[in-house]
């Protein structure tokens, strides 16, 4: 069985994912580095050649490689769950963890990245809080159906493990 992290860009699903793979002895995938490894392209580059929905189809495809996995924690894009039912994907194939964050703490990660994002790099201030806010009000509803919530702010990982534990092993 397979650990999806869903959650808004900045909630630190990689990092999370990271370390609760090996919390849980488990392997970690991070879907944007997938892509980048298998297509030999950045995820900014391939949006700004290309375009999101283009994306989104080889997104939802490589997420559907990852249910050939077991034992794995997948740190999924910020927009894989609201695109082509990937959502009932993976809860129908592992169990799926919401890094749920306040729009301000989104917004200090994300005005403060060191690796730029598609979908926000050179926005200034007011279009950046604005992004966040309007992606939120399409996202959130998907990600409310990962099957736990967890507050993304100073986030317990080995208490998260703890959670995980015995339904990996159910």
């Amino acid at each position: 069985m397979n650990v999806y992290l869903v959650g808004y860009m900045g909630s630190g699903k990689s990092t999370v994912g990271r370390r609760l793979a090996r919390m849980l002895n488990f392997e970690h995938l991070d879907l944007d580095d997938f892509f980048e490894e298998t297509y030999k392209i950045s995820v900014i580059d391939f949006f700004q050649k290309y375009d999101e929905t283009t994306f989104r189809k080889i997104e939802s495809t490589l997420l559907k490689e990852t249910l050939k996995l077991t034992n794995h924690v997948i740190s999924t894009g910020g927009g894989t769950p609201g695109f082509f039912d990937n959502m009932r994907l993976i809860n129908d194939h592992g169990i799926s963890v919401y890094i749920k964050m306040h729009h301000k703490s989104l917004f200090d990660r994300l005005k403060n990245a060191k690796r730029p994002r598609p979908r926000t790099s050179n926005l200034d201030d007011d279009a950046l809080n604005s992004r966040i806010l309007e992606d939120m009000k399409i996202r959130e509803h998907y990600y409310l159906q990962a099957g736990i919530h967890t507050k993304g702010e100073n986030i317990e990982v080995k208490l998260l493990a703890q959670q995980l534990l015995p339904m990996l092993s159910a």
